[in-house]
């Protein structure tokens, strides 16, 4: 009999830690490969963990609505045979670098140390309004480390939360000096004399969180916001905070693609067993633009921009709860019309149903939203980072319009809607930014009435 660890998989390059949102399975539970063990849920997607051998469940290390980093191990599932022992050593050895299995054994060393000088008390930490994982409190409780003590200690993780690192740091030094504990903070202070600064946070972010609590009057109804919710919530404020966000509009006559639209959608339908909207339409707009400008198929990293090879559109759906998701068109300029009729219907049916696995929301390189589809005229969207644009596309609508001709000029009706560009002023300029939807309208009206599909 072996056990096996069952971590918290890679759900993309952006994504380091999610919620643990309900688990399918029970200790003592049979469990075969592939089966699902529990879920999680990211800023992005909720999706099923699987076990990745058979096995009995015989451990739970985290509980529902614990944040879990990449790589912790969420489960010990008991196995047979050595086969499975010798795959978790290897997967051990090529997840866990050298520097970490310094980390651990220094850590150990340090607890022994503690030990010999303190005793350890059970603690309770349910009453501190500040977070702790599981595995913090767990290390904390071992050490006899109260929770005033706890309470001091300065996290360097996300939002000043306490760390594995942070807590063995402490462990370490108060090991070092004997009985006697030293402050929290000096504990693991960069130098002696300055105690480690607190973790500095975006001004917007700031006055989001400092702002003063709303009272509600008797008769108005309090609702919870959803988890979901928060993250997107979360999201947008860091955005906000992050990108410096400037807007470019302009107006595009579609007539010719309503027009061309309107008499093919039924052959399209029988032909390719799809639904032909206009959204498949204004991606491959969107894709050659890019390919016009990569300048736009950016992100930036620090004082550096990284230019994305791939073009990954990522196409904003409003979700039935009235919350947005953001699947991905990954290698969009490489899809023809009837490819990407086929990815669209597929990503916006299955992002309904909640059925999108995490990779499909991962990877995006810029983003369309379709603010049109609720009456909007146009709007100005918040950037989805690390992207730099995001393009919102208005309503649809027939307007009286001056129509050139050789013969002079005339009114007459169209079917027009505005394009939205919102981009980041840190690194394009409202040259790119306008030259990009000027490209973009420039492909829509020139679009070709005798296409064939």
């Amino acid at each position: 009999m072996s056990k096996f660890e069952l971590k918290l998989p890679r759900m993309g390059e952006s994504v380091a830690e999610a919620t643990l949102t309900s688990w399918l399975k029970e200790v003592g539970d049979t469990i075969e490969m592939d089966e699902a063990i529990f879920e999680i849920a990211t800023d992005k997607v909720d999706s099923e963990v699987p076990s990745e051998v058979d096995g009995v469940l015989v451990e739970k290390l985290f509980d529902i609505d614990d944040v879990i980093k990449v790589g912790e191990t969420v489960a010990i599932i008991q196995t047979d045979g050595d086969a499975v022992e010798e795959k978790q050593k290897t997967t051990e050895t090529v997840e866990e670098e050298p520097f970490e299995e310094e980390m651990v054994a220094a850590a150990e060393s340090a607890m022994i140390k503690a030990k010999e000088t303190t005793t350890t008390s059970v603690q309770d930490y349910s009453g501190s309004e500040r977070f702790y994982s599981p595995l913090v409190k767990n290390i904390a409780k071992k050490e006899g480390i109260s929770l005033d003590e706890l309470d001091a200690l300065s996290g360097s993780g996300k939002e000043g939360r306490v760390t594995k690192n942070d807590i063995i740091a402490y462990v370490e030094s108060r090991g070092e000096n004997g009985t006697t504990p030293p402050k929290p903070k000096e504990a693991i202070s960069e130098t002696k004399s300055a105690p480690a600064p607190e973790p500095v946070k975006p001004a917007a972010v700031e006055k989001v969180t400092a702002n003063t609590p709303v009272q509600s009057a008797k008769g108005d109804e309090v609702i919870a916001m959803s988890r979901m919710g928060k993250l997107i919530a979360k999201h947008m404020t860091d955005s906000v905070a992050t990108s410096a966000h400037v807007q470019s509009f302009i107006e595009v006559d579609v007539t010719n693609i309503v027009n061309w639209r309107n008499k093919m959608k039924d052959q399209f339908q029988k032909q390719e067993g799809e639904k032909l909207t206009f959204t498949p339409i204004f991606m491959e707009a969107v894709a050659k633009a890019l390919k016009k400008y990569p300048m736009m198929n950016i992100s930036v990293d620090g004082d550096n921009v990284i230019k994305k090879k791939n073009i990954n559109i990522g196409m904003a759906a409003a979700l039935p709860d009235g919350n947005l998701i953001v699947p991905v068109i990954k290698n969009a300029d490489q899809l023809n019309l009837v490819g990407m009729a086929k990815v669209v219907n597929d990503l916006a049916d299955r992002s309904r149903n909640n059925a999108l696995k995490p990779d499909e929301v991962q990877d995006g390189t810029y983003t369309v939203t379709n603010v049109g589809t609720f009456g909007s005229v146009f709007g100005t969207p918040i950037i989805n980072q690390p992207q730099v644009g995001i393009l919102a596309l208005g309503a649809i609508r027939k307007i009286p319009s001056v129509i050139e001709t050789s013969e002079g000029d005339f009114i007459g009706i169209r079917s027009k809607m505005y394009l939205s560009h919102s981009y980041d002023h840190r690194v394009v300029n409202g040259a790119l930014g306008s030259m990009f939807a000027k490209a973009v309208a420039d492909y829509l009206e020139a679009w070709d009435v005798n296409r064939e599909i």
